[in-house]
C-alpha cells in the first residue's frame, strides 16, 4: 500500500454516507457571477434547453430577461409557469408563485435572481428561502448569483464600490449548492455590452458605467468570484482526499473567535470571521459580553446588537451570551475553555484618553492573550461612527433618566447651603465639606448623572458661601481645590459603585427568576405523562417567561395542527405559519425571515427526525421582535417540551412493541403448548376411528363399545380444550358477561354432568343450599366450575367438596380436594396463562385457572388458591351478590361490586 494511502477512519466514512445521502437530495445548480450582465441567465436557460431535449420535465419559475432580446429567444419552447400578482401600495409586482411550482412539481425549476427580496405579504423575504423550500420539496432548481450578493463579502465589495448592498445571500445556501458553474467574462468585453445596451437600457446603462461599472471595481469583483469558486473547488479536493484516506500534512485545527457588540464596525468583524474561518477551515464563534454592573444598551444599540448577532447565525456561527465584570476577561476565559487559536477584534476609534480613563480592550487582550493569536481588523472608515445612546461608557447617565433624581440633586444642595449659611458661626470648612459629600453620596442612589449634578453644585456652593472670599467664586486658599477635586471624585466614585450594585441586583434577580422558572418547567415537563400535559406546561410557562399568549399544537391522525393546550384562538393565515414551521422544522412568523408579516412566532417542537408539534407565541402588534435572549429562552422551552413528547413517544412505542413482544410470545405458547393437547386425542380419535372401519368384522361387540367410548371421551376432552382457548381469547379480548340470577346448586350439577366422564366413580361432595342465588352469566360461570373441578379431578384426590355460602353481600364457593395441596409459594403463578407446576405429570395446556381468573374477574369478584386446613387445596371464588329478587327472577344487568 502506498504510504500516502491509509485507511478511511470512521469520520471519513461517516462523511462518504452523508455525501451519498446528500447525492439523493435534490440538486441545487448556482451559475455565478462576477456583474450583472456576464452572461448568468443566458448559461442557464442554454442548459435548461439542453436538458429539456434529453427529455427533462424543465418548468421556467421566474426568469428576468431585462429587456434581452436574445435571452428571451431562450426561452421560447420551455413550460412558463404563471407568477404571482402583488400589489404593494398601489404598485403591481409579479413574484414567482412558490405554490404553483409545489403543485407542478416539475423535475428541474429555473429561478432567477436568487438574492431577490419578495414583495411584502409573501411566504418569504427572500427569495433564496423559496428556493430551500423548493429543494425540500424534491424539486431540483437551477438559479444566478453575483458575487456581490455574497453574505460575507458584503463589507469588502462596499470598500470595492463604494456600495452597502442590501440583498444578500447567507453563506451556507451557496455551501448547499451541489454544483457552482463560474461565468466569467473579462471587465471589457463586459463594458462593451454595457455600452451596446445589452446590460441595462437608455441612462440607466449611463449611471451603471459611471459608478458601479468601472474597470477597477469589475476586476476585483471578478478576483472575489474566482477567489470564491476557488475555494469550492479546494473544499471539494479536501473532501475527495478525506473520503479516500489520503494522508497529507494536515494543519493543525483552528478555531476562530469574534467580539461583537452593538458598535456598527462590528458587522464587518463578523465577515471577516466568516471570510478566515473558510481560508482556515475552522470552526468559528460570535461572542458578545454583558458587561455586570454596566448600564443597559439604549433602544439604537440593542437594535443593532441583535442584526449583528443574526447576521452572525445566518452566516454559520455559533453565538454566545457571556457574562463578565469586563469584556477581555471573560472573552479570554471563554476562549481557554473552548480551545481558541485566534481571536478577532475591532480597531478602536474613539480617542485615546478613553482608554487611559477606562482601559483598552484591545491592550487587555494582547496582554493576557498568552498563545492565542489576536488579529484586529480596522473599520470601512477610519473616523468612528457617532455614538449611540448605549455608546457611553459604563454607568453613565441614560439619556431618559427621571428627573426626580436631579431635582433630588437640586434640592439636596440647596438644604445644605441653607443649614451652613443658618449654622456657618458654629461649623468650620471641614464640617462643611463633609455635609456637601453627605450630599452628594445621597444624590449619587439616583444614578451618576444626579450624583455628578450634585457633586458640581455642591463645589460651586461652598466655595461661593463659605470659601474666603465669601460670595465670589475666588478661591484665596489653593488647599480647597483639593477639596473641591476629592468632592467630585467621591460623587464619581459613589454614583458608579451604586450603579454597578445595582445593575449586579437586577442582573441576579432577572437570571435567579429565569433560571428558577426554566427549573420548575423542566420538573414539571419531566414528571407529566400525556401529551396534553406536557402542553399545558410548557404554554403556561412559555406565557409567564415571555409575557404573550401562548399555544402548542400537534399533529392529529390526519396530518393537521391541533391545539393540545393554550386558548390562544388562530386564524387560518396563523395556522399556515404553524404547518410551515412544523414541517420544515424552522422557526416561522413574527421577526423571522420566513413570514414575518405573522402576528405569532412559531418554534418548531422535534425529536431526532420527527415533528412533534409546533409551539405558538403571540407577538405584540407594533412592537420589536424577539431578542435573541428571548429567542434563547424559547428556544429552551420548545427543546425541552420536544424531549417530554418524544419521550412520552417513545413510551407509547415502548409499550407497543411490549405488547408485540407479549402477543408473539402468547402466540408462540399458544402453539407449543396446545399442539400437544389437541394432537393426542385426534390422535386417539383417529385410531379408534380407523379400527372400527378397517377391522369392523374382526371386532367383538365390547371391543367396539370401548372404541366409540374412546372417541366420545377424547372429543369431550378436545372440547374442553377449545372451550378454554375461546375463553381465553374473550378474557384478553375484553369479557363483557350477561348476569342473571341463576342457583348455586344449579351451576354445579351442570359442571358435574359435562364432567361425569372424567370423574367415573370418584366422590362428589356438594353443599350449596337451594335457595342460594349468583347474578351471573351461567354458560361463563359453568365453565369456571368445569375447570377448577377438572383441575381438581388431575392434581388432587378424592373425595372432592364444592361449598357454597352467603357472606354478607357476597357468594363463596369453595372447591377442595384430598391431594397433596400447593407447593410452597406455588400460588404465586397459578393463575397465569401456561403456567404449570414443577412436576406435574398430567396433561394440559395450562389455560384453566387463568380462564376462572379472567371470567370472575369480568364478573367482579376475586379468586384465591390456598391449602385447606383439613389437606389438599382449596380454590376459592367470591361473588359480589346483593339481595336477590323476589318474586319470579329476571334478567339483571351489570352488577356493582
Amino acid at each position: 500500500m502506498s504510504d500516502d494511502i491509509a485507511r478511511p477512519d470512521p469520520d471519513a466514512l461517516l462523511a462518504r454516507v452523508q455525501a451519498d445521502e446528500r447525492r439523493e437530495r435534490a440538486s441545487l445548480k448556482v451559475f455565478f457571477g462576477a456583474a450583472p450582465g456576464v452572461g448568468k441567465t443566458f448559461a442557464m436557460l442554454e442548459s435548461a434547453r439542453r436538458l429539456a431535449a434529453e427529455g427533462v420535465d424543465v418548468v421556467v419559475g421566474v426568469v428576468e430577461t431585462h429587456g434581452r432580446h436574445d435571452t428571451r429567444a431562450l426561452l421560447d419552447g420551455l413550460e412558463i409557469l404563471p407568477r404571482r400578482a402583488v400589489e404593494h401600495r398601489g404598485v403591481a409586482l409579479d413574484e414567482l408563485d412558490l405554490e404553483a411550482a409545489l403543485r407542478r412539481r416539475p423535475a428541474l425549476l429555473l429561478v432567477d435572481e436568487l438574492a431577490h427580496t419578495n414583495a411584502p405579504g409573501s411566504r418569504h423575504v427572500k427569495r433564496w428561502q423559496d428556493v430551500m423550500e423548493l429543494l425540500d420539496a424534491g424539486i431540483d432548481v437551477h438559479t444566478t448569483l453575483n458575487v456581490q450578493h455574497v453574505e460575507s463579502l458584503g463589507d469588502v465589495v462596499q470598500q470595492i464600490t463604494g456600495v452597502k448592498v442590501r440583498e444578500t445571500v447567507p453563506d451556507a445556501v451557496l455551501e448547499r449548492a451541489d454544483e457552482i458553474e463560474l461565468i466569467d467574462l473579462p471587465p471589457e468585453a463586459l463594458l462593451e455590452r454595457l455600452a451596446e445596451g445589452k446590460v441595462y437600457m437608455g441612462t440607466q446603462a449611463g449611471r451603471a458605467a459611471q459608478h458601479f461599472f468601472q474597470r477597477g471595481n469589475l476586476l476585483a469583483l471578478r478576483e472575489l468570484a474566482l477567489r470564491r469558486t476557488a475555494e469550492r473547488v479546494d473544499a471539494e479536493v479536501q473532501a475527495y482526499r478525506r473520503e479516500h484516506g489520503i494522508v497529507t500534512p494536515w494543519q493543525a485545527g483552528e478555531s476562530l473567535l469574534v467580539c461583537a457588540g452593538a458598535s456598527p464596525t462590528s458587522e464587518r468583524l463578523i465577515r471577516a470571521g466568516k471570510r478566515m474561518a473558510e481560508r482556515l477551515g475552522a470552526s468559528w464563534r460570535v461572542v458578545t459580553v454583558d458587561v455586570v454592573g454596566a448600564a443597559p444598551l439604549g433602544a439604537g444599540d440593542r437594535d443593532r446588537l441583535e442584526a449583528h448577532l443574526r447576521l452572525a447565525e445566518s452566516l454559520g456561527a455559533e453565538v454566545v451570551r457571556l457574562h463578565g465584570r469586563s469584556v477581555a476577561s471573560a472573552v479570554l476565559e471563554h476562549a481557554r475553555h473552548r480551545g481558541v487559536t485566534r481571536i478577532l477584534a475591532g480597531k478602536p476609534t474613539h480617542a485615546r484618553w478613553r482608554d487611559w480613563l477606562r482601559g483598552s480592550l484591545l491592550d487587555d487582550l494582547i496582554r493576557d492573550s498568552g498563545g492565542v493569536d489576536i488579529h484586529v481588523i480596522a473599520p470601512l472608515e477610519e473616523h468612528g461612527a457617532p455614538p449611540g445612546p448605549g455608546d457611553a461608557a459604563p454607568g453613565g447617565a441614560a439619556a431618559g433618566a427621571p428627573a426626580r433624581g436631579h431635582l433630588t440633586a437640586v434640592g439636596g444642595v440647596a438644604v445644605t447651603t441653607a443649614l451652613g449659611l443658618v449654622a456657618f458661626d458654629y461649623l468650620t470648612t471641614a464640617d462643611l465639606a463633609m455635609l456637601y459629600l453627605i450630599t452628594i453620596m445621597l444624590a449619587a442612589l439616583s444614578g451618576r448623572g444626579p450624583s455628578l449634578l450634585a457633586a458640581s453644585l455642591a463645589v460651586a456652593a461652598f466655595d461661593f458661601c463659605f470659601v474666603e472670599p465669601r460670595f465670589t467664586f475666588a478661591v484665596r486658599d489653593a488647599r480647597f481645590l483639593v477639596t473641591f477635586a476629592v468632592m467630585f471624585a467621591s460623587g464619581l466614585a459613589i454614583s458608579t459603585l451604586t450603579t454597578r450594585l445595582r445593575r449586579q441586583e437586577l442582573d441576579a434577580v432577572v437570571r435567579e427568576r429565569r433560571t428558577a422558572a426554566l427549573l420548575a418547567f423542566t420538573r414539571e415537563v419531566a414528571s407529566a405523562d400525556g401529551v396534553e400535559e406536557v402542553a399545558a406546561v410548557a404554554v403556561r410557562h412559555a406565557e409567564d417567561l415571555l409575557g404573550v399568549a401562548a399555544a402548542v399544537l400537534v399533529p392529529d391522525d390526519e396530518g393537521g395542527l391541533v391545539p393540545a393546550a393554550g386558548l390562544m384562538p388562530l386564524a387560518a393565515q396563523e395556522l399556515t405559519v404553524a404547518r410551515w414551521s412544523h414541517d420544515h422544522a424552522q422557526p416561522a412568523g413574527h421577526g423571522t425571515a420566513t413570514l414575518p408579516g405573522a402576528q405569532i412566532v412559531a418554534t418548531p417542537l422535534r425529536s431526532g427526525a420527527f415533528g412533534l408539534g409546533v409551539l405558538v407565541v403571540q407577538g405584540r402588534r407594533g412592537a420589536r421582535a424577539l431578542d435573541a435572549e428571548q429567542r434563547h429562552l424559547l428556544g429552551s422551552l420548545a427543546g425541552q417540551t420536544a424531549l417530554a413528547l418524544g419521550r412520552i413517544r417513545l413510551g407509547a412505542e415502548a409499550r407497543d412493541q411490549a405488547l408485540r413482544a407479549r402477543t408473539e410470545e402468547l402466540r408462540s405458547s399458544l402453539l407449543s403448548a396446545v399442539s400437544h393437547d389437541l394432537r393426542t386425542p385426534l390422535a386417539v380419535i383417529t385410531g379408534a376411528a380407523t379400527s372400527l372401519r378397517d377391522d369392523a368384522a374382526a371386532l367383538t361387540a365390547a371391543t367396539r363399545a370401548e372404541l366409540l367410548d374412546t372417541i366420545v371421551d377424547e372429543a369431550k376432552r378436545l372440547e374442553r380444550v377449545l372451550q378454554n382457548l375461546l375463553g381465553i381469547t374473550r378474557v384478553e379480548t375484553g369479557l363483557q358477561p350477561a348476569r342473571d340470577w341463576v342457583p348455586v346448586d344449579e351451576l354445579v350439577g351442570a359442571a358435574l354432568a359435562r364432567l361425569d366422564d372424567v370423574l367415573g366413580d370418584r366422590q362428589v361432595e356438594v353443599a350449596a343450599p337451594p335457595e342460594l342465588l349468583v347474578p351471573v352469566d351461567p354458560v361463563l360461570f359453568e365453565h369456571v366450575l368445569i375447570n377448577l373441578i377438572e383441575n381438581a379431578s388431575k392434581h388432587g384426590a378424592p373425595p372432592f367438596r364444592i361449598e357454597a355460602r352467603r357472606t354478607g353481600d357476597a357468594v363463596e364457593i369453595d372447591v377442595v380436594d384430598h391431594g397433596p395441596g400447593l407447593p410452597p409459594g406455588g400460588d404465586a403463578h397459578l393463575f397465569d396463562k401456561f403456567y404449570r407446576a414443577p412436576g406435574t405429570r398430567a396433561a394440559g395446556v395450562g389455560l384453566g385457572l387463568a380462564v376462572c381468573r379472567g371470567i370472575v374477574e369480568a364478573h367482579g369478584g376475586t379468586i384465591r388458591a390456598d391449602n385447606h386446613p383439613g389437606g389438599g387445596a382449596r380454590f376459592r371464588v367470591t361473588l359480589p351478590a346483593p339481595s336477590p329478587p323476589k318474586g319470579p327472577m329476571e334478567p339483571m344487568g351489570e352488577v356493582t361490586p
